[in-house]
């Protein structure tokens, strides 16, 4: 086990380049077996997420070979096996996009349940009623295994009962090779939906409307191979735009699309910042005051839920008192406790937080208790005074790719050690 010191109370400036789109690349790089070809997929993050699924697609009978640190060519004509390679499945929740690509290809998929974040109940109700909907039958088989299977798949009208981006973008990979149009209604609608739409037709899908909440899909006989370069990641974005805010600091966030980051560039000026948008930059300006906020997280194009633990970091020490809420998951509020390890006065009821801003926060050992908690943990740390000790850190490195390297030529102090075997056990 490993964790992180941050040592809190440095200005953080100069320019940082974010990398590609962490849930983009969950998805497209699975959506390669749907085309029997050779796709070459540029931009992709070098985070541990990513590395699982190309070990998985291998795993699958995929031909990988990373052409340059963020260039990989998949040859997926040699993918042989409907199973979703169990080990990494149950650790990685976005593996449920292998059941819809091995649904298009094999007519059939089986997958164990999917693993990731814990923040509350996660089904996937809605992506077994859009494989429904297209005619795939489904069962929980011994051990914990989905089964999904179908004679044929026909396309159909799917209303999903609430907005999800996991459900629109499964039932979309399945839905490519389907006889017929699918229409699939309520969508969400999030930069990574329209960037998965785009590269499978650039494999020869006809897919019309990601973007808006009605997504048209007419299905096709085959795919055939594609180069592709997945977008920036936003929320990587985001999280360097709050730390130019949490340390009073000035920050050049570059390779991004700004109309992406809107709804968080909006908050940031809310709370103190001045924001100049360029072509593929942003600039971060902080004059060192936080002032409180009233945030609630909304699917896209409102404020994203994996920026809310971030911003709740930021606003421990604003001005006042702020009021997050948070509408799209359960219990994401679970890192706060570690929050008031360092001194933060939050009261949480349900899935509203109230945030007293205090005048410091102090270093002190915390967990990442998931991905965006543990950026959240770093921010937090950033602010405080003394030094801030990180456990589980392996979250924080599945969505932030170099995060140590980026941040320390930002200003940043901070490094990476081995917990020692006594920190262990007590940790355990």
């Amino acid at each position: 086990m490993e964790k992180f010191l941050v040592e809190g109370g440095h200005r953080l400036s100069g320019e940082v380049t974010i990398s590609g789109a962490k849930n983009a690349a969950v998805a497209i790089l699975p959506a390669t077996i749907l085309c029997e070809d050779v796709c070459v997929i540029e931009n992709i993050p070098n985070i541990s997420d990513v590395t699982i699924i190309l070990q998985m697609l291998q795993d699958m009978g995929a031909s990988v070979r990373l052409v340059n640190k963020t260039t990989v060519e998949i040859d997926t004509r040699g993918v042989f096996t409907n199973m979703v390679p169990a080990e990494q499945a149950r650790h990685f929740r976005a593996s449920y996009y292998f059941l819809g690509v091995l649904l298009g290809r094999f007519k059939e998929a089986r997958s164990p349940l999917p693993g990731g974040c814990d923040f509350g109940d996660r089904p996937i109700d809605q992506h077994l009623k859009g494989f429904s909907a297209l005619g795939a039958e489904h069962e929980i088989e011994h051990g914990g295994i989905i089964r999904v299977a179908a004679d044929r798949l026909i396309g159909n009208q799917i209303y999903f009962d609430v907005v999800s981006v996991g459900a629109t973008m499964n039932v979309m990979l399945a839905a490519v090779k389907a006889e017929g149009m699918t229409i699939l209604e309520n969508c969400a609608r999030e930069p990574h939906i329209v960037d998965l739409a785009n590269f499978l037709n650039s494999m020869g899908a006809d897919i019309r409307g990601a973007g808006t909440d009605v997504i048209k899909i007419r299905g096709v006989k085959e795919l055939h191979g594609a180069n592709y370069s997945i977008i920036p990641d936003q929320i990587e974005a985001g999280t360097y735009m709050v730390m130019a805010a949490a340390t009073g600091g000035d920050i050049l966030v570059k390779n991004i699309i700004p109309k992406h980051l809107e709804s968080i560039s909006q908050k940031l000026e809310l709370v103190g910042c001045n924001i100049t948008e360029y072509d593929e930059a942003v600039r971060v300006v902080s004059s060192g005051i936080i002032r409180k906020a009233n945030i609630k997280t909304m699917p896209h194009p409102g404020f994203p839920t994996d920026m809310q633990p971030q911003i709740t970091a930021l606003l421990c020490m604003a001005d006042g008192t702020s009021i997050v809420t948070e509408s799209v998951w359960d219990h994401r509020f679970k890192y706060v406790d570690e929050l008031r390890r360092m001194g933060a006065d939050i009261v949480v009821d349900g899935k509203v937080a109230v945030i007293e801003g205090v005048e410091s926060l102090k270093g002190a050992p915390v967990k990442a208790t998931d991905l965006r908690a543990g950026a959240a943990m770093v921010i937090a740390g950033l602010m405080a005074e003394g030094v801030t000790e990180i456990e589980d850190v392996r979250h924080i490195e599945r969505g932030y790719e170099n995060i140590l390297f980026k941040m320390s030529m930002l200003g940043a102090r901070i490094k990476k050690m081995e917990m020692l075997p006594q920190q262990v056990v007590t940790a355990l």
